[in-house]
């Protein structure tokens, strides 16, 4: 079982940043394959970014690369998102998700995860 706390989600004028973090425990931090994703009102839950064992590789979806940047601290168990230059169509709720046995899921598709946390709402205004 894995346990995920996302924080630091807020509201943040346009051209802002926040860095969204996400609390994990349960299982060794540095075995798990972790990704965020977000959910605006009315829409599905879409793919942002996604991080391998290390930092080696990275995954982004198109809207926020050169914006967005996910990195781990695995001496901290801790996952982050630095959002910059946010724009009010980032306005959503932001999960981060674990995978904890590394399947074969491309990291961008939400069968790849099996644990996920409650959420953090960030509200981009203009």
């Amino acid at each position: 079982q894995v346990h995920l706390v996302e924080s630091g989600g807020g509201l943040v004028q346009a051209g802002g940043s926040l860095r969204l973090s996400c609390a994990a425990s349960g299982r060794p931090f540095s075995s798990l394959e972790m990704g965020w994703f977000r959910q605006a009102p009315g829409k599905e839950r879409e793919f942002v970014a996604a991080v391998g064992w290390t930092e080696i590789k990275k995954y982004y979806a198109d809207s926020v690369k050169g914006r967005f940047t996910i990195s781990r601290d695995n001496a901290k168990n801790t996952l982050y998102l630095q959002m910059n230059n946010l724009n009010i169509g980032d306005t959503a709720v932001y999960y981060c998700a674990a995978d904890p046995t590394g399947t074969a899921w491309l990291p961008s598709t939400r069968e790849k995860y099996d644990y996920w946390g409650q959420g953090t709402q960030v509200t981009v205004s203009s």
